[in-house]
């Protein structure tokens, strides 16, 4: 039982130092939980799609894709365009910055918050070198304790991307003003278009 807690706490505290970090997939996140539009689809994806990915590192699918090293080109181009593209978009905002008032920027519906969140969580090859393979290859050293561990990693990301989707709405009277819009971003797009341009270069090497 002791070893079982031990390894549960071992997967939360290496999960979250995974995804706690300033990246496009929590950038979208805050953003998400700060306009309150489509928070619960958005936060369930992202901690549905790491928990894919932990029991995917777990089962030992780090070797394939270690195995097959094209799929992190073509993954890491694709990745890298879509990230520019949202940064365009984000500093685009920036300078006609808008605010959390009923007058105040079009909302993103649903569908379309749904198919950004999938494309920036799916579409970053770093997703399989630290969830995948880093975190997989952490996990195998639990031994039997291994899937213990992988499920104390998704609960960090539960709670991590539920306090960032949730906890957003706190910043909401910060938000009101248009000019904290543009700061935030103005953030959002320097951040991608540095993990953009990085996942292009990478992969073109």
């Amino acid at each position: 039982m002791g070893t079982a807690l031990a390894s549960a706490a071992a997967g939360f505290g290496t999960g979250l130092s995974l995804i706690v970090a300033i990246g496009s997939q929590n950038a979208f996140v805050l953003r998400q939980g700060i306009r309150r539009e489509a928070v619960l689809p958005v936060v369930a994806l992202c901690t549905v799609s790491d928990a894919v990915l932990i029991a995917a590192g777990v089962t030992g699918m780090g070797a394939v894709v270690t195995a097959w090293p094209p799929m992190l080109t073509v993954v890491g181009l694709a990745g890298g365009a879509f990230l520019l593209g949202y940064a365009a978009l984000a500093a685009r905002r920036a300078v006609r910055p808008s605010s959390l008032t009923a007058e105040g920027g079009a909302a993103v519906s649903r569908r379309r918050a749904v198919l950004t969140c999938l494309a920036l969580t799916w579409l970053n090859p770093h997703v399989y070198l630290d969830t995948v393979l880093l975190l997989g290859s952490v996990a195998a050293g639990h031994g039997q304790a291994r899937w213990t561990f992988g499920v104390g990693a998704a609960l960090g990301s539960l709670v991590w991307f539920c306090a960032l989707g949730y906890g957003a709405r706190l910043l909401s009277g910060f938000f009101a003003r248009p000019g904290a819009w543009r700061v935030l971003d103005g953030l959002i797009a320097a951040t991608m278009a540095v993990i953009g341009g990085t996942l292009l270069v990478g992969a073109l090497r």
